[in-house]
């Protein structure tokens, strides 16, 4: 049963089965840091359907997750509140193949790219990549104005208490 914590008036924190949560799979390569996100349908149980896929997934190793923040939409305001949360998980597919895996994962969910800030089933950014700094037209790291938004800040602000 969730356990929720009204942060604001427009933020709530949400606690799961598996968020927030330490997984403690082997480690890969390279960690990478995950932004997940929805707003369309049961976005809490997709979520936990999320966890149980990652962490049978032989290209990744699924670590922690975040508590999820439901969090006002930006960009596009007239659509549903967002949940928000943040994994941690290593890999050793290189940046660019990691994001491929993760536009696959959406597209499993039932992802839909109709518009920029569109009501979305499940939204996969990749926010840190170890150190990794890149600037390619598909792919930027780490993930452009992270620090600018709650829905990222406030979930990693707790991935730091877990860890």
């Amino acid at each position: 049963m969730p356990i929720y914590k009204q942060l604001t008036p427009s933020l709530v924190l949400i606690r799961t089965s598996s968020f927030p949560a330490s997984f403690g799979q082997k480690r890969k390569k390279y960690q990478a840091t995950i932004g997940i996100g929805g707003n369309v349908g049961k976005v809490k149980r997709r979520f936990e359907h999320l966890i149980h896929l990652l962490k049978r997934d032989k290209k990744i190793s699924l670590h922690m997750s975040s508590p999820i923040l439901k969090n006002p939409p930006f960009g596009f305001a007239d659509q549903d509140d967002f949940h928000n949360a943040v994994l941690v998980l290593s890999t050793d597919l290189s940046a660019r193949a990691l994001l491929r895996h993760l536009l696959a994962i959406e597209n499993r969910f039932g992802r839909k790219r109709s518009f920029k800030n569109a009501p979305r089933t499940l939204d996969l950014d990749m926010l840190f990549y170890d150190d990794l700094v890149l600037n390619h037209k598909d792919l930027i790291l780490p993930h452009p104005a992270w620090y600018e938004r709650e829905s990222v800040r406030i979930p990693l602000a707790y991935l730091s208490k877990y860890s």
